[in-house]
């Protein structure tokens, strides 16, 4: 078996509802088949921008399980992981790797503001899970307000054997990944960004070898990985640059509800509802997302059509 490389766009995938607020399982399909025709490398479950925070446990079983039966090997999947409870998290790795994840992604322990784990118990929960046998990606989110240094990521790196992939999304994440790749080394198998791309072209420039987007417009993204690593960054900035705005929309006014939005008026998906206390995305912010994107036509505004 080849082994799985870890580069180019690797989107969070979206959890559908339905008005009534239940889990649409039945779209579980058209969002993954939808972000196959995107010309995706991979995608992640169950992460932030999947509204893991609210789903149940008995629900995340049920997402994997079928995230993973309908795509059969044509996408590889990364399926998060992260929980205070260290047991827990192997328990959920373990049943990533019986189903068939090619990797699970994890932040460091903690539970609101003030329950989090120091550097030791964050490396021995890490290293638990690496014990399942599935390659680590390693979450540095501001969410988890845990202080994630280069040094200790490198150390991590060095001395658990599966952590390949760290998805750096902190404050100054340009200059932490080529601090970590500079000194990392080899260790550092799968440097990635995150935040829907919004520092995408500095990040690459710093020596990231992919990303972590939302679904909305990967297929309008991956070009710019293309293009940087084929060595033609003036193509890739002119590409990224024309995109920007749709990004900085996202990131900065939608949040995880724009994917969903853009989904719905796609015909992927029947509802773009979020369980309470998360709001609906305002109609009037929803319509000038569209605006941004009609243009461009992306992938997901043709899927269903």
């Amino acid at each position: 078996m080849n082994k799985q490389k870890f580069n180019g766009i690797w989107p969070v995938v979206p959890t559908s509802f339905k008005d009534d607020g239940a889990v649409d399982y039945p779209s579980v399909g058209n969002i993954l088949d939808c972000m196959i025709d995107q010309g995706v490398d991979g995608g992640c479950i169950l992460a932030n921008y999947s509204e893991q925070f609210l789903i149940s446990d008995e629900e995340r079983l049920k997402i994997t399980k079928k995230s993973l039966e309908h795509v059969k090997g044509r996408l590889p999947l990364i399926v998060t992981i992260s929980h205070f409870a260290t047991k827990i998290a192997v328990e959920r790795a373990k049943f990533a790797k019986e189903q068939g994840a090619v990797a699970v992604m994890l932040m460091p322990p903690y539970h609101g503001a003030l329950l989090k784990g120091s550097e030791q118990q964050t490396f021995q929960q890490v290293q638990a899970v690496g014990e399942v046998g599935l390659p680590i990606m390693l979450q540095d989110a501001p969410l988890s307000g845990v202080e994630l240094s280069v040094d200790f990521l490198i150390k991590m790196a060095k001395e658990v054997e599966m952590v390949k992939m760290f998805k750096i999304e902190s404050i100054n994440a340009a200059e932490k990944l080529r601090n970590l790749i500079g000194r990392g080394g080899e260790n550092i198998e799968g440097p990635f960004d995150g935040e829907e791309g919004i520092t995408l072209l500095a990040d690459l420039d710093a020596g990231a070898v992919g990303s972590m987007t939302s679904a909305l417009i990967p297929d309008l993204i991956r070009p710019v990985i293309l293009h940087h690593r084929a060595g033609d960054r003036d193509m890739a900035e002119s590409i990224y640059h024309d995109i920007l705005p749709i990004i900085n929309f996202e990131n900065r006014q939608c949040g995880f509800r724009a994917t969903k939005y853009a989904m719905k008026k796609g015909g992927v998906i029947s509802s773009d509802f979020s369980r309470h206390p998360v709001a609906p995305l305002n109609p009037t912010v929803g319509e000038a997302l569209l605006d941004l994107l009609r243009p461009k036509k992306p992938v997901v505004l043709e899927w269903g059509k």
